[in-house]
């Protein structure tokens, strides 16, 4: 079994088990989860299928099942799956043992950090397609959250932080920092070439974009589920 593929399992598995616990009950909302995610998967896929035939990045067959499903191996396309699980699971922890939480301060912050950050990339690296699509489109998402006036966004940001952890290893792994060479390769031509240690920062700007989309169409389906069922 492929490395990627064995992170992708063992990422999604953990997950998977503590869904079951009492507290949060997460495998109750599963039938909120797949529309979601297959929402902004199709989207993210596309992308990520352009990408890879213009050479923006590109994968380690070393590292690999070897079955691809046009450009993108097998283990590319369950990320787009298995992950946003894992992050919306971790956006159920932090309400379930956190509903008290004060995060206005933190949402504010990262937010405008985001959008100031985002900018200054975007507009400094017109022609890195991959900083200026992941930078340009998080940038949007903000601004279009915050005008919403979204309730669930502070949690969401909230879970994006906490994710960090866990996509720092995922990402670190798959960026080279445990390999010889890395299981996803970034061309620098496309990018800034600043690294957090082996992971390109824009990866920041692009998880934020797959999760927060995410998380709101799943808040939207699970809160008309409840009023329809009133």
């Amino acid at each position: 079994m492929s490395l990627y593929l064995l992170l992708m399992i063992f990422s999604f598995g953990s997950c998977l088990v503590l869904s079951f616990d009492r507290k949060v009950a997460f495998y109750k909302n599963i039938r909120f989860l797949g529309p979601a995610i297959i929402a902004v998967a199709i989207p993210f896929l596309i992308w990520d299928q352009i990408f890879t035939d213009y050479g923006v990045w590109g994968f380690n067959e070393d590292y690999l099942q070897g079955f691809y499903i046009g450009k993108l191996p097998i283990e590319e396309i369950l990320f787009f799956f298995f992950i946003p699980y894992c992050c919306l699971f971790i956006y159920e922890v932090l309400i379930a043992y956190y509903p008290n939480a004060s995060l206005h301060r933190l949402t504010m912050a990262i937010s405008i950090f985001l959008v100031l950050s985002g900018v200054l990339m975007a507009l400094t690296h017109l022609n890195q397609w991959y900083t200026l699509s992941a930078c340009s489109l998080t940038v949007l998402i903000v601004i279009f959250v915050i005008k919403q006036k979204y309730i669930w966004y502070p949690r969401a940001i909230f879970a994006f932080v906490v994710a960090l952890i866990p996509f720092f290893v995922v990402n670190g792994i798959l960026t080279g920092v445990a390999t010889e060479e890395p299981i996803v390769w970034y061309n620098d031509s496309h990018n800034t070439g600043i690294r957090l240690l082996t992971i390109p920062l824009e990866d920041v700007f692009y998880n934020f974009s797959l999760l927060i989309p995410i998380i709101g169409i799943y808040h939207f389906l699970k809160t008309r589920s409840f009023q329809g069922s009133k």
